[in-house]
C-alpha cells in the first residue's frame, strides 16, 4: 500500500507481512522496483520518488530485487543480509501516474 500521499497512488510504501504493515528501506531500491509497486495497486506507471511522512511501523531491511514482471511486491527476490543502516528517515515513497 501507499499511505500519507494524496491519493491511494502515491505515498510511503508498506508491505503487508507476517501480520503487520512495515516500511521499506530506499537502499538499493529502483525504478523497477516501484514500477511493480504500481503495477500491483492498478496506479499505472511511475512518475517519481519522493519524501512521505516518516512512518512508525516496523521497517523490512531486506533489499526488494525485481526483475519487473512480477505482478505483486511480495513476489519479488530480496537480499538475505540485513540492511543495518535504515532508519525511518529512508522510507521509501512513490509517485504513480493512476
Amino acid at each position: 500500500r501507499l499511505v500519507d500521499g494524496d491519493n491511494l497512488c502515491a505515498g510511503r510504501v508498506e508491505v503487508y507481512k507476517n501480520g503487520q504493515w512495515g516500511t521499506v528501506c530506499d537502499d538499493n531500491w529502483d525504478i523497477v522496483d516501484a514500477e511493480v509497486v504500481c503495477r500491483e495497486l492498478d496506479c499505472g506507471t511511475v512518475l517519481g520518488a519522493a519524501a512521505f511522512d516518516k512512518g512508525d511501523a516496523q521497517m523490512w531491511k531486506q533489499e526488494f530485487q525485481c526483475r519487473g514482471n512480477e505482478s505483486q511486491i511480495h513476489v519479488c527476490s530480496r537480499s538475505s543480509s540485513q540492511m543495518h543502516s535504515c532508519s525511518h528517515d529512508n522510507d521509501v515513497g512513490v509517485i504513480c501516474s493512476g
